[in-house]
């Protein structure tokens, strides 16, 4: 099984490769429209395998394969009053001495007739178009491929047809670690008789088509007396039931526990469908907020990596994971004994989830982030709009360069995380299984 492993690790690191790819193409594509003079595109880092020149611009691959860029020439702005086609000498202080040299090394790149070509003299507008191309398009790949899956295989959709009644009631706490004993009360739906492959209908007069609106009316009704209609074989019944409150995990968040709900004692039944557009939209924009507000517990969940990698300490399965740790995952989908159509369902839902969290990830308004840069165009906007209002002159372009410091110490924190991922995904790997 060691090849299947190989092979999937293999699979999705090229799936990475290939979003990474096609998010500098988010970049390139707009950057190119809008006339600014590209002179690299780039996947990966460090020295470069392959590559090879269309134009204006390099194409190529390079060894380390943790990211990708394009490299746009004038990306920061000489200072006020200075001619960008000329050097000058750099002035002292440890900051501005940096700021300087990297002001001098842009000019380097700017040649004579490229005045309407460097970055920072686009419009504000066309500035935000291009750095958000890349997140958009991890954006637009993860609603395809999550679109592949619920509209082409289906998701499990749980049915309120009973596939199994409880017999006694256990509390919850205790669900998992033993069986029903002679002394455990019966359940609402056992006292009742419900029987496997009834279809529920109704809650206490109200009409219901899902598991997820009976379940919910269930838990609301409490502890109490109450009608279920019940399609029985074709056959319409009418089932009164005594609910009993009881502590159950919460709907929304299983690791939150509802008080004294109502409990009826049965499990519904799962079956696979295929959904429509309508659905795929809802889901993408559901997972796109799970998603940005578990960029806010990143801080937090990189202190978990760390007491993984050097405590010992369990890895968080919900927790950040790097390209190796995707890869690992891979292999253990491939070599685990789930059908290939599942299999293949899992690689494109994962490769989705990865493409929606790298997205989101750099919309975070810091540079080097691409959600730094487009800051700084809305703020270069929102400037020019004030001014314009109070019918000032037109202020100059947004300076990110002296954002550098800030700039270069995100870069290092950057690099550290992506070292404690390395790190942790290969001595304590996230595992999808045992």
């Amino acid at each position: 099984m060691s090849w299947l492993f190989a092979a999937g690790f293999v699979v999705l690191f090229v799936g990475l490769l290939v979003s990474i790819a096609l998010h500098e193409i988010g970049h390139l594509v707009p950057a190119k429209l809008f006339g600014v003079r590209v002179t690299q595109y780039m996947v990966g880092f460090g020295p470069t395998m392959w590559s090879r020149r269309r134009g204006e611009t390099e194409y190529g691959l390079k060894w380390i394969p943790l990211g990708g860029y394009i490299r746009m020439i004038g990306m920061l702005p000489p200072r006020p009053n200075d001619d960008p086609t000329r050097l000058r000498s750099v002035s002292t202080g440890p900051w501005q001495g940096l700021i300087e040299n990297a002001r001098a090394v842009a000019s380097e790149e700017i040649k004579p007739g490229d005045r309407g070509r460097v970055f920072y003299r686009k419009p504000w507008w066309q500035k935000v178009i291009i750095m958000f191309g890349g997140p958009a398009m991890n954006f637009v790949l993860a609603f395809v491929l999550f679109a592949i899956v619920i509209m082409g295989f289906g998701i499990q959709v749980l049915k309120p047809t009973v596939s199994s009644v409880s017999k006694c009631v256990i509390p919850a706490a205790e669900a998992d670690k033993r069986e029903c004993r002679p002394s455990d009360p019966l359940t609402p739906a056992a006292k009742a008789g419900l029987r496997p492959g009834d279809r529920i209908t109704s809650v206490a007069g109200t009409p219901v088509s899902s598991w997820d609106e009976a379940t919910r009316r269930i838990r609301a009704h409490g502890a109490g007396t109450t009608a279920l209609g019940v399609d029985r074989a074709g056959e319409h019944l009418t089932v009164n039931v005594d609910l009993i409150a009881q502590d159950r995990p919460a709907l929304d968040d299983p690791a939150k526990i509802d008080k004294n709900v109502g409990f009826l004692g049965v499990a519904p039944t799962a079956v696979i469908e295929k959904q429509g557009p309508g659905y795929v939209v809802g889901q993408m924009w559901d997972l796109t907020k799970r998603t940005a507000a578990s960029m806010v517990n990143i801080p937090k969940k990189m202190v978990g990596v760390w007491q993984a990698a050097f405590s010992g300490e369990k890895r968080d399965p919900n927790g950040p994971i790097g390209i190796v740790g995707a890869g690992r995952i891979g292999g253990e989908i491939a070599a685990s004994e789930l059908s290939p159509e599942n299999k293949i369902v899992f690689f494109i839902n994962l490769l989705a989830g990865l493409n929606l969290a790298v997205g989101m990830f750099n919309l975070i308004p810091l540079l080097p982030l691409d959600g730094g840069h487009i800051a700084g165009g809305l703020w270069e906007g929102l400037k020019r709009v004030f001014a314009r209002l109070r019918r000032r002159p037109m202020p100059g372009y947004v300076d990110v360069a002296k954002a550098l410091p800030l700039t270069y110490a995100m870069a290092a924190l950057l690099l550290v995380m992506g070292g404690l991922l390395i790190y942790a995904d290969l001595v304590n790997p996230v595992r999808i299984s045992g």
